[in-house]
């Protein structure tokens, strides 16, 4: 350890730490919700360490390319984008411009549909991801669920270049169409169909977080006046794939909880339909049962 002219050590690792804490400053400046743990995962990208290494780089491999990164997050440009990479409960995935970002509420989503496959009497389940975006939903079920046969859906071309990169050697088959009008080869058979599509009003654009209104592609966020456009087609999607007593999850707005339950009605063949809550205890996902003829 270096000694100071009055004779005391001195930590040759102090720069990173001290320049994290005037990064985590700005961002919280800028109305970044998670200004320590982004100031200190762009550290740790530039610096090609872990957020628990930080303490070990010495102060003369301080890269300056760390001011950079964390003006383009001051911007409000999301975390993800500048490292490329997102996580999702056991995965690490590709991201970047042109597609949704998972968010962590999707978590809960994806758990509650993993136990309910697990708890069917079906050895190869099989498993539709509606609007599949990055690949994160069918993902995580290929590889929690070992014995699933996964298909995920996606329109955008976008959206794809990054879904194949993560679907790559896995057992996930990736379908580039229309969820309302996906995988017809496929009608009735079905075990599971899940989705996180768009569902945020045209009329709330203002209100989105400019982190997904201003980066995240339109085509995953907004559906219609009310939000329910993709939803309703992806009801009529799903009862058309399921098994009857297949089951479908679907991702809304903490703002939809009364509302999505609703479009699952009895009248056009569904039972048992639901809402749950997230993590936050904020409703977040709707479910139903294709009814038994």
């Amino acid at each position: 350890m270096q000694q100071s002219p009055g004779g005391r050590p001195q930590n040759p690792r102090t720069l990173l730490l001290a320049e994290v804490a005037q990064a985590t400053q700005r961002l919280a400046d800028a109305g970044v919700p998670s200004p320590r743990f982004d100031a200190e995962e762009l550290a740790a990208h530039v610096h090609g360490v872990k957020r628990g290494q930080l303490h070990t780089v010495p102060d003369a491999d301080f890269d300056a390319r760390y001011w950079e990164a964390v003006a383009r997050r001051e911007a409000r440009e999301p975390l993800q984008h500048i490292t490329g990479r997102a996580f999702f409960r056991y995965l690490e995935l590709h991201v970047g411009p042109g597609v949704f970002v998972p968010r962590p509420e999707t978590e809960s989503v994806v758990g509650w549909a993993i136990d309910a496959v697990r708890a069917m009497d079906v050895v190869e389940p099989l498993i539709v991801d509606l609007c599949t975006g990055s690949g994160a939903i069918a993902l995580a079920l290929a590889q929690e669920v070992p014995r699933s046969k996964v298909h995920a859906v996606e329109l955008s071309d976008q959206a794809l270049k990054y879904a194949r990169q993560n679907v790559d050697g896995s057992r996930v088959h990736l379908h580039q169409g229309d969820a309302l009008t996906a995988l017809p080869e496929l009608d009735g058979q079905v075990d599971l169909v899940v989705s996180n599509p768009p569902y945020i009003p045209l009329t709330e654009w203002e209100y989105v977080a400019p982190e997904a209104r201003d980066h995240d592609p339109e085509l995953a966020l907004f559906s219609g006046e009310d939000g329910l456009d993709t939803i309703r087609g992806i009801e009529r999607t799903a009862h058309r794939l399921l098994r009857p007593g297949g089951l479908v999850v679907i991702e809304h707005a903490d703002t939809q909880g009364g509302q999505v339950p609703w479009i699952f009605t009895e009248e056009r063949g569904w039972a048992d339909a639901a809402d749950h809550p997230d993590l936050n205890n904020r409703p977040r996902f709707a479910t139903a049962r294709r009814a038994t003829p």
